[in-house]
């Protein structure tokens, strides 16, 4: 769990730096930096999602996903939660629950996480996500400048969501092969993509909803290995 515990610690510590040291930042000067970050964003998740190599599992598994994560409605719930810590810390300004929600979604999709996740648990080399660490921490030092505390508590789910693919990683050994994480992979860095359109002011999409299609192609890949070896 040294990945896990590493990269959320860092999001706390930045996210915190980056609400009470750094103030008195000009707008347009925020405004600017949350737009490179947003093309920054885009040019990563598409260039990750390029890395796939079955186009059709993948528009299976992002529309599968939707349906799922629109039944659950996981961005409903997230929003909900932001906004019972924001009332339970007397906060008020609206920017929690974003802030929450937009880094939950930005640091746990995306190839990093997953292939870093599961690198801690196959192999128990912590070296992607001490690198993602560092990408989280310049990014949440931003967004808690913008965004406020709500950012810091995006440390929760990250460490939840990544410390589950450590340990489901050392349960399934079996069903785990390169082809399916890079088919996952492809999948949540289109995901990541999507966050990035956000922070550019494109329409809003609800991003948190598409999260189950990450794991799509895990159980369609699984599944179909399991039948051809009968």
């Amino acid at each position: 769990m040294v990945g896990p515990v590493v990269n959320a610690a860092a999001i706390v510590v930045c996210a915190l730096a980056g609400r009470f040291l750094i103030w008195g930042v000009p707008t347009r000067f925020e405004e600017i930096i949350k737009k490179a970050i947003g093309l920054s964003i885009v040019y990563v998740g598409i260039k990750g999602a390029m890395d796939n190599q079955r186009v059709l599992l993948l528009i299976m598994s992002m529309v599968a996903g939707a349906v799922i994560g629109e039944c659950i409605n996981i961005d409903g719930l997230m929003n909900r939660f932001g906004d019972w810590v924001e009332r339970k810390l007397n906060m008020s300004g609206g920017t929690f629950s974003k802030g929450f929600v937009s880094a939950s979604i930005l640091f746990c999709t995306g190839s990093m996480a997953i292939v870093g996740s599961m690198q801690s648990g196959l192999q128990g080399n912590h070296e992607i996500l001490f690198a993602k660490s560092i990408l989280d921490g310049a990014i949440s030092l931003v967004f808690g400048a913008s965004l406020g505390i709500g950012v810091a508590f995006s440390a929760i789910p990250v460490f939840v969501y990544q410390a589950g693919i450590v340990l489901v990683s050392m349960a399934v050994k079996d069903l785990l092969n390169p082809g399916i994480i890079r088919e996952m992979s492809a999948v949540g860095n289109l995901l990541v993509a999507a966050i990035g359109f956000n922070f550019l002011g494109v329409k809003e999409i609800r991003v948190a909803n598409l999260i189950p299609a990450i794991f799509i192609p895990w159980a369609y890949l699984a599944l179909e290995t399991m039948v051809k070896s009968l």
